[in-house]
């Protein structure tokens, strides 16, 4: 008879990015809630101490750190302060974003072209080659990076967006099958349209959410606590021969 599945994080140190709201802090605050010490990460640390505040207060432990993913100068002091203060890592989630254009392809600006690249995919690498490397020492570790089903079905008017998600799920399969033999696994998860600021723009426009809907078959909106399981399992040893796997949690919307 198997070993029940351990969700068990106890004494894991755990990185998540963009984790100052919406997906990345329910993810943040379940990891905890689990037992790992979670760095919460964000560009504003002062709303990431706000989720650490929560945590804390839950009876977790955490602490908040300022990291642009866009910069690469900030994803090495991050890991300066994880590797002086900790020593280790265990777990990373790939969550920090960016989205700032919504609009026809053919009408994507370079500058806005360039930033959502910095951030969803050289910052994706970056932050993977660098913890990566830190979890090899210990022989064991878990990226889950936080793609998008507009990786695998690009979003109207969301092409540059959805470029770098696929790119983001590529990337996850690459890492998985080098960094196997270390130790490291590496998976992603694909939300689907879920209630959060960084996707107002299309819950909160009823014509829009009316036409989203018609393909999720679950017909609403998911929540951002809804994406944290998944997370989790991926994060934690319930997912030991796991890797390189891709995770919808789009309450069907990949099916249709």
């Amino acid at each position: 008879m198997s070993a029940t599945p351990s969700f068990d994080l106890t004494g894991k140190i755990a990185i998540v990015t963009g984790a100052s709201r919406g997906i990345g802090a329910e993810i943040a605050k379940l990891l905890a809630a689990h037992g790992a010490h979670t760095l919460v990460s964000s560009r504003r640390v002062a709303d990431c101490q706000l989720v650490v505040d929560e945590i804390i207060a839950s009876g977790g432990s955490a602490e908040a750190v300022a990291c642009h993913i866009g910069e690469l100068e900030q994803i090495e002091a991050l890991y300066a302060h994880v590797e002086s203060k900790h020593g280790r890592l265990d777990i990373l989630v790939n969550n920090a974003a960016t989205n700032p254009y919504f609009g026809p392809i053919l009408d994507t600006d370079p500058g806005i072209f360039q930033k959502t690249v910095d951030v969803n995919i050289r910052g994706y690498f970056y932050m993977s080659t660098h913890g990566a490397r830190l979890m090899q020492r210990n022989g064991a570790g878990s990226i889950v990076n936080v793609a998008s089903v507009n990786g695998v079905v690009p979003g109207f008017q969301q092409g540059i967006y959805s470029i770098t998600k696929a790119a983001v799920i590529s990337m996850t399969k690459a890492f998985a099958v080098e960094c196997a033999e270390v130790g490291v696994r590496c998976n992603a998860l694909l939300p689907g349209l879920t209630d959060t600021k960084f996707a107002s723009v299309l819950v909160n426009t009823p014509a829009i959410l009316k036409q989203a809907l018609a393909h999720v078959p679950m017909r609403r909106v998911a929540q951002p606590s809804e994406m944290a399981g998944a997370a989790l399992y991926l994060a934690s040893d319930a997912s030991s021969y796991t890797t390189g796997a891709v995770l919808n949690v789009d309450g069907g919307y990949l099916c249709v």
